[in-house]
């Protein structure tokens, strides 16, 4: 770890977060301190010579640590996406063209969501402060591999595929499938990757196998998430092999997927009525992008922008309804996330987390029961919900905490970066790579551990890993 000081570090994180609310009383200035804030963070904390980054490996072959990826996925989507909405709040769209009437006029609305901006920063910068405060010097590692090859990653995608396979079966066991799955599909970008680079045609073609179809069954589901999410695994395996070529690609695929992904998935999505097949609305998804439709896309994606890939909108209805209009939740919300621990086994009478989230969505007038939307919250959100601003702040230094720990954790017992963090780490708790509201987060953390261990005592047992001995 570089010998730069943690403390002026830390402090200096707050420098755009202060100046923000001094200028509370001009919400469009304040709004964009708030968010070039973050970009300032991401500054700081990755590339100014005052970032504390570990030693132990090169930059590019750790931007799978939290540092990096969790806090650019995280900050990225919660704090610099709300551009879009606030400029079309402002009466831009795309940036050019105006609508003279609203442009740059303040309003209640102006303040609101300059407030959430503030908020979503101070968030931002709590969460690298949690990462920093607990950040390791030095992993000791606990565990090594027991082969000089990496076959065993075949193995070890057929068995946790096997195991989510069968936990999809039963209803109760469907939160431990998802993170059980998503390691077969790291461990097939991993093979993919390194068949790749040492032209080892069995690792490349089950790797490039395994991740196909799962890619395939991605573009199929309707939503935009899991594309996006097999874009980020297989660019961030293959970067510290390809860096130029990776970043010479990040801005046009980027571009790709926010120009043609809403309007290919608003169609694929009419599978879910069963009046026509998944593949037949996948077609007819490549017909309207190959079409000259060109208005139709760009109306759509303004709206996916604005409105879905920015949740902002979502949090000033929230800042309007709490205190104003109901007082903040306390601890009604986590005592509720931690009833949602105990297995339906044990406990019949079990409420539903997701009836249970939605209701304050509802009450909230964020979405209508009648609609078939799932507005879920999500951590930021929840935390101001239970106490407001200082919520904010020590529940996302938790956060950044937590997330640091899971991966040094995972690093220390699986055997280093690669099996514990990019594998491990990022397949079980990759939830925590935005986060959700606080009933499903605190089930996938609290599982996530445990299927964590149970695939270490599981590798100990079949001798993949072997202790390391002081």
């Amino acid at each position: 770890m570089q010998n730069n000081n943690p403390t002026k570090l830390i402090l200096t994180l707050y420098l755009p977060v202060l100046i923000s609310y001094i200028l509370i009383n001009s919400p469009i200035i304040s709004y964009f301190v708030a968010w070039f804030g973050s970009l300032f963070i991401f500054y700081t904390t990755i590339l100014s010579p005052a970032a504390i980054i570990n030693q132990d490996l090169p930059i590019h072959k750790q931007i799978m640590r939290p540092i990096f990826l969790t806090q650019l996925i995280f900050a990225g989507f919660m704090c610099t996406t709300s551009v879009f909405y606030f400029m079309d709040h402002l009466g831009y769209r795309y940036f050019t063209e105006v609508n003279y009437g609203a442009q740059f006029k303040e309003s209640e609305q102006t303040a609101l969501i300059a407030s959430c901006q503030r908020m979503n920063l101070l968030a931002h910068a709590a969460l690298v402060t949690g990462i920093l405060l607990v950040q390791k010097n030095h992993i000791k590692i606990r565990s090594v591999k027991t082969f000089d090859d990496d076959d065993f990653l075949i193995w070890l995608s057929i068995i946790v595929f096997g195991i989510g396979s069968i936990c999809q079966r039963f209803s109760g066991l469907n939160q431990m499938a998802l993170p059980l799955t998503l390691i077969g599909i790291s461990c097939a970008a991993v093979l993919f990757v390194k068949g790749f680079n040492t032209k080892n045609i069995k690792y490349l073609g089950i790797g490039a196998t395994i991740f196909t179809i799962n890619f395939i069954h991605a573009s199929l589901s309707g939503y935009k998430e899991p594309i996006i999410t097999n874009v980020i695994i297989l660019a961030c395996v293959f970067f510290p092999y390809f860096k130029k070529i990776i970043l010479y690609l990040a801005i046009p695929v980027a571009y790709v997927l926010l120009y043609f992904l809403p309007t290919y998935n608003n169609t694929v999505r009419q599978s879910w009525s069963g009046e026509v097949s998944a593949e037949e609305a996948q077609n007819q998804a490549f017909e309207n992008l190959n079409s000259k439709n060109e208005e139709q896309i760009e109306e759509t994606n303004w709206e996916f922008m604005t409105k879905r890939l920015s949740e902002i909108e979502m949090f000033t209805q929230f800042v309007d309804y709490v205190p104003s209009r109901h007082p903040f939740y306390d601890w009604e919300i986590i005592e509720n996330s931690l009833e949602g621990l105990i297995p339906r086994v044990f406990w019949s009478g079990k409420p539903n987390m997701e009836t249970v989230s939605m209701q304050r969505v509802y009450d909230a007038g964020v979405a209508n029961k009648m609609s078939a939307v799932s507005a879920k919250t999500r951590p930021i959100v929840d935390a101001y919900l239970s106490f407001g601003i200082p919520g904010v702040f020590f529940f996302m230094l938790f956060y950044g905490m937590l997330v640091q720990h899971l991966s040094d954790k995972a690093e220390e017992i699986f055997g280093g970066y690669e099996l514990g963090c990019v594998i491990m780490f990022n397949s079980i708790f990759q939830g925590l790579w935005r986060g959700n509201n606080f009933e499903f987060m605190f089930n996938n953390i609290f599982w996530g551990y445990v299927i964590m261990w149970f695939l270490y005592a599981l590798l100990r047992t079949i001798k993949v890993l072997k202790p390391v001995f002081d």
